[in-house]
């Protein structure tokens, strides 16, 4: 059986930036990502100054700064009118950090980067979760497609990060989406019949502009899932782990695009995370340590 300090699931944002933080803290993680390559689906998102703290944090920031620009004026549009507003955005930080818009899949290569290159193994499914007492500590197993166990053996942390499936100007329309088209068909696993209904029943809402983006998206990149809501007190003192199993980012706590949070919170999640297992880590092996020093 293969054995790993810490594993996690997903090369999402989350999933990626943690172990970007547990590097830096001296942790080796492994990310398991189903896909072949880094997701790319999402074309951009918002990052507010907490992200940016929390980039600064992971040493990347600069990676980004340097090519996106802050972002100090945004466009509302009343979609019962069709009046559009120009809105100044919030003045920057104490740390000098400001709204900027960043293409995802640039944020995931920049976080990669900072990886070795055998930290992320693609095209790796997921068959099955268990966890496994020796020697009264716990465990956390995973059982690949392929037939490869892998045991977490240190920081015992599954995580599993949540990540945005949907172009990002074209979320608001598909989040309100049904399963089923106005004229009975089942459009869930269809990007064809899902663009089709977007510009009879939604698009017509919206400036010219959206109109033109989904006339001419890659529908490669059109996927239908259904929105998924926890109270945000379950957040607080609900039970996000199971055993050696934990949660983060949109698993942990799904948000709508509108809040502009949902990255932001993955990144902050993954400087927390990192901090905590890192320590437990050094904790346990400094302990060890002693161990085996008093040992006769």
């Amino acid at each position: 059986m293969e054995e790993q300090d810490v594993v996690i699931v997903g090369a999402g944002i989350a999933g990626l930036a943690t172990a970007v933080a547990l590097k830096r803290v001296g942790v080796g993680a492994l990310v398991l990502e189903k896909s072949e390559g880094l997701r790319a689906t999402g074309a951009a998102l918002g990052l507010h100054p907490n992200a940016w703290l929390a980039l600064d944090a992971l040493g990347v920031s600069h990676k980004l700064t340097t090519t996106y620009a802050p972002c100090r004026k945004r466009n509302v549009t009343n979609v019962d009118t069709g009046a559009t507003q120009q809105v100044p955005s919030t003045e920057p930080n104490k740390n000098g950090h400001e709204l900027r818009i960043v293409r995802r899949k640039a944020l995931l290569e920049a976080l990669a980067e900072e990886l070795p290159t055998e930290t992320i193994r693609y095209s790796s499914k997921l068959n099955s979760i268990v966890t496994q007492v020796e020697e009264g500590s716990s465990y956390a197993i995973i059982h690949m497609e392929n037939g490869v166990s892998i045991k977490a053996k240190v920081n015992r942390n599954y995580i599993r990060a949540g990540f945005f499936p949907l172009n990002e100007e074209l979320y608001w329309f598909l989040t309100n989406l049904p399963s089923k088209s106005s004229r009975g068909e089942d459009i869930a696993h269809d990007p064809e019949l899902i663009k089709k209904e977007v510009i009879s029943n939604f698009a017509k809402n919206f400036p010219a502009s959206y109109l033109r983006v989904v006339q001419h998206l890659d529908l490669s990149t059109v996927t239908w899932a259904p929105l998924m809501f926890r109270f945000p007190w379950d957040v607080i003192i609900g039970n996000l782990s199971k055993g050696n199993i934990t949660v983060a980012s949109d698993a942990m706590h799904p948000m709508t695009p509108d809040l502009g949070q949902g990255g932001c919170s993955a990144l902050e999640d993954a400087v927390v995370l990192g901090r905590h297992i890192g320590n437990l880590v050094i904790k346990t092996k400094s302990l060890w340590q002693e161990i085996k020093w008093l040992r006769p």
